[in-house]
């Protein structure tokens, strides 16, 4: 229980960093570097959650080893919780993924409507504010969603 916990709170970190950076960096700054602080810190509270599931389910004996790979560790949660809204947070994570590593345009810097464009082979994505806030609060709803599935408590 301590590594699942551990595990856990380094989620919930994760979390309030991406918390400070949209409130207070991203309000000051305004740039496509802090969006991109952004999804680089959501990736990892997604990550850390996913890891927190399957230790829980390592505990239960319904699984051996977790890997290290990230995207194994996704895959692992596929087959082991093949129902929603897991695959939806996996598929989630996934798009986080591909922002994180895609080339980036800039637009508005310094603006309200600040934009990070991604550039894909078939499409592009346009990230601004809202989106970004709108990808915080599914993260938020994971962690809190993995949180009540392993019986953890929050603190008081």
């Amino acid at each position: 229980m301590p590594e699942i916990l551990e595990s856990f709170e380094h989620a919930k970190e994760e979390l309030k960093r991406a918390d400070h950076l949209i409130f207070v960096s991203l309000k000051y700054t305004r740039t496509v570097d802090v969006l991109k602080s952004i999804i680089e810190r959501l990736i990892n509270a997604i990550n850390l959650s996913f890891n927190t599931l399957l230790l829980h389910a390592k505990k239960q004996k319904k699984i051996k080893d977790i890997s290290v790979a990230p995207i194994a560790v996704a895959e692992m949660i596929k087959v082991q919780y093949p129902m929603k809204p897991y695959t939806d947070y996996v598929e989630f994570y996934y798009l986080l993924r591909r922002l994180s590593k895609a080339q980036f345009g800039r637009a508005s810097e310094y603006r309200r409507n600040v934009t990070m464009t991604a550039h894909f082979d078939d499409h592009s994505i346009e990230i601004t504010i809202d989106i970004i806030n709108d990808y915080f609060e599914r993260t938020k709803d994971l962690v809190k969603h993995i949180e009540e599935y392993v019986g953890l408590k929050p603190e008081r």
